[in-house]
């Protein structure tokens, strides 16, 4: 399961295409990163292919085009990339994660708030979603 999670930064702006409008065709999907990515169609469609044979997103067909659907969601991916990269970069230990996250860049007030209401949720055993901004 985490290899089908494991994604590179251009997979992961086609799957937010998709996260985004919740199917889309391969011309839909470039047109959406062309402006930032100026990738060729055909590499949109290698990489929809590639993305399906691991099992991330599947395709139906519609008008003589495939329109394609995640079938992960954002936060499955966001939550095996971070667990793995927590294993490989800091040896499994999660405070030495937040940690490197808390001194690595500048922190607002802001930002504490969200953190310190997260670990509140957490510690009385309720869901942790996203902190409201």
């Amino acid at each position: 399961m985490s290899e089908l999670h494991q994604l590179t930064e251009l997979q992961i702006a086609v799957m937010r295409v998709l996260w985004d409008k919740g199917e889309a065709t391969v011309a839909e999907i470039w047109e959406a990163l062309r402006p930032e990515r100026g990738l060729a169609q055909t590499t949109v469609a290698t990489l929809l292919s590639r993305l399906e044979k691991r099992g991330v997103v599947a395709h139906k067909s519609r008008a003589r085009q495939y329109l394609y659907r995640a079938t992960v969601t954002e936060s499955d991916v966001r939550r095996v990339m971070v667990r793995d990269l927590t294993e490989r970069l800091f040896d499994g230990d999660v405070a030495a994660l937040m940690s490197h996250l808390l001194t690595g860049r500048e922190v607002t007030p802001g930002d504490l708030a969200r953190v310190k209401k997260l670990v509140e949720a957490k510690e009385s055993g309720k869901e942790v979603g996203r902190a409201e901004k």
